[in-house]
């Protein structure tokens, strides 16, 4: 049975972008927070859930993205969580130098 077209995207730009930040975006939100989390703990520990984890964060995401009304909104959002976690990434490595 099809869907609904009424519930579907009409604009090809805003399928674009969700497939992208769905795709693209939910993947940089999934390394930078495992990432940030790896400057803060025992790296070798993090790394080895992020194998894992880092799956299922990263659908979670995936879904996220094509729940979303407007794509630009959930780019907006996926590009200012990883920039958050660069910057705990940054004070990880600068406060933190011993989590090697």
């Amino acid at each position: 049975m099809p869907a609904n077209p009424k519930y579907l995207t009409q604009s090809v730009w805003q399928r674009i972008a969700k497939i992208t930040a769905a795709i693209l975006g939910g993947y940089f939100v999934t390394i930078t927070f495992h990432l940030a989390l790896a400057t803060w703990f025992n790296r070798a520990n993090v790394l080895m859930t992020m194998a894992f984890s880092g799956f299922i964060v990263w659908v979670a995401l995936m879904v996220i993205a094509f729940l979303a009304k407007s794509a630009w909104k959930i780019w907006a959002i996926y590009l200012l969580l990883s920039l958050v976690f660069c910057l705990f990434i940054y004070l990880g490595q600068t406060y933190n130098p011993t989590a090697q």
